[in-house]
């Protein structure tokens, strides 16, 4: 589950509520797991890889990441839940010049309405290029994947270019980001790179503009990407300054327009070279968004932060208290896939992983609320009866609220005989309650150090879906998907 790992500190823990409080609605009730059905020849899921989720509607889902055929390639896999149904995977062609492995991976997916999704990531071209594709599907077919051609100033044989993030406002109406390589002497830079589809039609890729202080290579990293409606997105990631500080970016579209990217301001407690950067953004509506991220403070430990957006103008970022039963440097992480969910403005819900001090192998889940402005302490992750711990590669992967309060999330953690298991949570009227294992497919004993939940999205009214990979035998994993009843 663990490709996209990005530091994250988060904090102060509380008494978790193990019992739902007294007149609240029951929680929704998870199903047994089903197994995704791979294409035919279809061996498993490389590193069981199903990072990309996205559901319009209840009961509406595109899914999508990487599989592994017969004869040892890498191929772009797409999945589709119609009215509560999942069908059967599709392979996606890889762009014209792809190599013969052509290594194509989904990483992000978003779907502007039922039946209609665009898929996104990389590929490699015949020269051993690495490069960026789009995949669309129009009224519940999938079209080729085609190559996202990169500005002039692009790099050409070397390239490593990749689409990490997309989002789709309507059918046909989307924004992504990602990072290139530039042509310069005598080493490339990387850069990040914006696209939009307006109205079926993709507009040429642009570069990026950084804030004035930007170092000649900046090492951008653009990590996500949301857009509250068609032409006003917003994208986060983080740039190197001319005296090789990082800072957190975000780089506001307006009316179709992208602006320059400003950085960060951090808390007070910032260590001079305090390794910023956001990994999440969400927006509750245009102008008025969330973002978190990492910062090191004066007294070198990694902490959260929360920077807001309110009418227009980015807030400085706030520090998230850790858990009283963190270590010094709790080293935190966020996942970065689907760990933040904001139903309204001020209300907002995220989790992720810290380090305990418990022991120096001893890692836990959290969550942390943001009720009316105000961020609250974190909540450690209520693992089932004779769990271990989250574990290194465990925590809190994703989290989708019903409204605020109400929501549910992804996770992983040990069992008493040292494996993965996944787990899904429920909060209940603002309360988070234990997690349940989830019941995998037959055959499915663990989910493993890679597999667990990867995405999981509720609406306000019907069933919650969730997606993911476990492992079926010694080495081989396979896709799960699992909604509430």
């Amino acid at each position: 589950m663990k490709f996209k790992r990005l530091a994250v500190a988060l904090s102060a823990l509380v008494s978790l509520s193990l019992a739902v409080p007294a007149g609240a609605v029951s929680p929704p009730r998870w199903q047994v797991a089903m197994i995704a059905v791979l294409p035919p020849g279809a061996t498993g899921l490389p590193s069981g890889f199903l990072p990309a989720l996205s559901c319009p509607s209840a009961g509406n889902c595109g899914a999508g990441g990487a599989y592994q055929d017969n004869s040892a390639n890498t191929e772009g896999l797409v999945l589709n839940e119609v009215n509560g149904k999942w069908t059967k995977a599709v392979k996606l062609i890889a762009p014209t010049g792809a190599s013969p492995d052509p290594l194509l991976t989904v990483d992000s997916i978003s779907c502007g309405s039922n039946n209609n999704c665009v898929a996104t990531g990389n590929y490699a071209n015949k020269a051993g290029d690495s490069l960026s594709f789009v995949a669309a599907e129009v009224h519940g077919a999938w079209t080729r994947s085609r190559q996202i051609k990169l500005p002039a100033n692009a790099l050409g044989k070397g390239q490593v270019s990749q689409i990490h993030s997309i989002s789709c406002t309507s059918a046909g109406n989307c924004g992504a980001i990602g990072v290139y390589k530039v042509h310069t002497t005598p080493i490339a830079r990387t850069e990040g790179f914006v696209v939009n589809e307006i109205r079926g039609r993709w507009t040429r890729t642009t570069e990026i503009a950084l804030p004035p202080d930007a170092n000649a290579d900046p090492f951008t990293t653009l990590n996500q990407i949301t857009c509250a409606s068609a032409g006003n997105c917003v994208a986060v990631g983080s740039y190197l300054d001319t005296q090789n500080i990082t800072h957190g970016l975000v780089v506001n579209q307006v009316r179709g327009s992208w602006r320059v990217g400003e950085s960060v301001t951090l808390p007070g407690d910032a260590n001079a070279y305090p390794v910023g950067q956001l990994s999440e953004v969400t927006c509750a509506a245009v102008n008025n968004c969330t973002a978190l991220g990492t910062y090191i403070t004066v007294g070198g430990a990694v902490l959260g932060l929360a920077v807001t957006e309110l009418r227009g103008a980015w807030q400085q970022a706030s520090s998230i208290t850790m858990p009283s039963g963190a270590a010094t440097n709790p080293l935190t992480f966020f996942y970065g896939y689907g760990g933040l969910s904001c139903p309204s403005i001020g209300n907002c819900s995220a989790g992720g992983q810290f380090h305990s001090a418990a022991s120096s192998t001893t890692y836990q889940g959290f969550f942390v609320n943001e009720v009316n402005g105000t961020w609250q302490t974190a909540v450690q992750l209520g693992l089932p009866t004779g769990a271990q711990s989250a574990g290194k590669n465990g925590g809190v992967v994703a989290v989708s609220c019903r409204s605020a309060g109400n929501c549910s999330a992804g996770a992983a953690y040990v069992d008493a005989a040292g494996n993965y298991q996944a787990l899904v949570v429920n909060e209940v009227s603002s309360s988070w309650l234990t997690g349940t294992k989830i019941s995998l497919p037959a055959g499915g004993t663990q989910v493993g150090i890679d597999g667990g939940v990867y995405g999981l999205v509720c609406h306000a009214q019907g069933p919650c879906t969730a997606t993911g990979s476990y492992l079926r035998g010694i080495s081989n994993y396979e896709g799960f998907t699992v909604t509430t009843k």
